[in-house]
């Protein structure tokens, strides 16, 4: 674990300014399109749809729909007919859009606060299987040992497959004290695990510390909040008394992280910048991308820093690592992203309805798409497995149905018939061992940091 020496050789040799406090702002963002270029497919292009065409396709719909209503076995009414045509055109799009129907978005409107969250696990689908993203950090899931990549097939005898994402979200949630039964499949396994949970409404610590061998500071983000930012900052101040102001480095920790609140996830990233910017956000119209630029305070005053990701790395977890890789304020060592920037609308319909739609996404500072494609860590290392089982591919946002396509990745496909090596498996790291001592991955950051600490001092003179 030890034998990291020629990484950090290449890393401080290639980006000698990585981790360390920002010295000039980064690039300006990508061009947008002049006077006369058209736009391209991405989210910003702009393609007019012939309404004739769009009449020969409401024809199709509508015979369809009289023949289903004429000809099914059981009667089924137009109102059913129109929400399942709403919602499978939603279902269509991406992994997040849905559509709410009147009842539903009544009682969502109703509720005076948010349900607690009972479970502490965040979910996708791929192929019609639901999948783990991440368990929360100290959720029933976590302590259960569910883990990123880990397939659910039943969820209280129900299969999953047939369901929604929000039907499954919605299943799996509930009272606390209450159970709900999940049969998981962790790949490489011989037999299915049937795991009964005790939902517990848990209240998530986005931000825990400790100090690692002596002079580093370990701080763990769990997730983000209106109270990530002081805790961050109360925990670091916290560290440096520990250490009596003698901190060589920060491990910023940012594994089995599936977000959380946006604006609070810009304000993370802003508060280890002096400058630049923190995301780009890329809507359909090119009128409406826009930078997010950085509130100079960096909080740890130009400690070097080591920010740890994995595959359980997603959404506004991803911005936050983006950011201060970008902005050379970080370097990033474990495995691949999630590769999620959606940023979602809830849109009210005259209905009485409402559709939960992706609306516009979010690029690194220096423009570089993050959906479907993930963020590659500076330094690939991935977790020692225990476990007798083989390693898991996890999943990604790529993976799931209707993901939103990467403009940048048919530059990285092999030509047309020929042969590519199945993409290598990535083991999960187990919540338990996150932050402990049989924690390889910390290992390995620390090794880095110990790494800067040194050419740093060489640098300085």
């Amino acid at each position: 674990m030890r034998g990291v020496a020629a990484a950090i050789l290449v890393i401080a040799l290639s980006v000698p300014c990585t981790a360390f406090a920002q010295q000039k702002p980064p690039s300006n963002p990508p061009s947008q399109p002049g006077p006369g270029q058209q736009p391209g497919n991405g989210p910003g292009s702009t393609k007019f749809i012939d309404k004739e065409t769009v009449y020969e396709e409401l024809n199709l719909f509508d015979e369809a729909f009289e023949r289903v209503q004429r000809d099914a076995g059981d009667p089924v009414s137009s109102t059913r007919l129109v929400d399942a045509a709403i919602g499978g055109m939603l279902t269509g799009l991406d992994p997040h859009a849905a559509y709410i129907d009147p009842a539903a978005y009544k009682a969502l409107k109703g509720t005076a606060e948010t349900p607690p969250d009972t479970i502490g696990l965040t979910v996708g689908f791929e192929d019609g299987q639901l999948r783990v993203i991440s368990p929360r950090d100290g959720s029933p899931a976590a302590k259960a040992g569910l883990k990123p990549g880990d397939l659910i097939f039943t969820i209280d005898k129900e299969p999953t497959f047939a369901m929604t994402l929000p039907q499954a979200e919605a299943r799996l949630a509930g009272p606390a004290g209450s159970k709900v039964a999940l049969t998981v499949l962790r790949q490489g396994s011989s037999k299915p695990l049937h795991i009964i949970l005790t939902r517990a409404a848990y209240q998530l610590r986005t931000v825990s510390a400790h100090v690692e061998d002596g002079d580093i500071g370990y701080l763990r983000l769990a997730g983000f909040d209106a109270q990530t930012v002081a805790d961050l900052t109360a925990a670091l101040q916290s560290l440096r008394q520990q250490t009596g102001d003698k901190l060589i480095g920060l491990v910023l920790d940012l594994r089995n992280n599936p977000g959380g609140n946006f604006a609070d996830a810009v304000a993370t990233a802003d508060a280890f910048l002096d400058n630049g910017t923190v995301a780009v956000i890329k809507g359909r119209q090119p009128a409406a991308d826009k930078k997010i630029a950085v509130k100079p305070a960096d909080i740890a005053k130009g400690l070097p820093i080591v920010a740890l990701i994995n595959s359980g790395t997603a959404r506004e977890a991803e911005l936050v690592a983006a950011a201060l890789h970008d902005n050379h304020r970080a370097v990033l060592v474990g495995t691949k992203t999630f590769g999620d920037s959606a940023i979602e609308s809830l849109i009210p319909l005259d209905s009485g309805g409402a559709i939960r739609l992706t609306t516009a996404r979010f690029l690194t500072p220096d423009g570089t798409e993050i959906e479907g494609k993930g963020i590659m860590p500076d330094l690939t290392v991935k977790p020692v497995k225990v476990e007798k089982i083989a390693s898991i591919e996890t999943l990604h946002e790529v993976d799931l149905p209707g993901a939103l396509k990467n403009p940048d990745a048919t530059a990285n496909k092999p030509p047309a018939g020929v042969a590519t090596a199945p993409a290598p498996h990535t083991a999960a790291v187990a919540p338990r061992e996150i932050g402990s001592q049989k924690d390889a991955q910390l290992t390995e950051a620390v090794d880095v940091l110990r790494g800067l600490a040194v050419y740093r001092r060489h640098a300085s003179g």
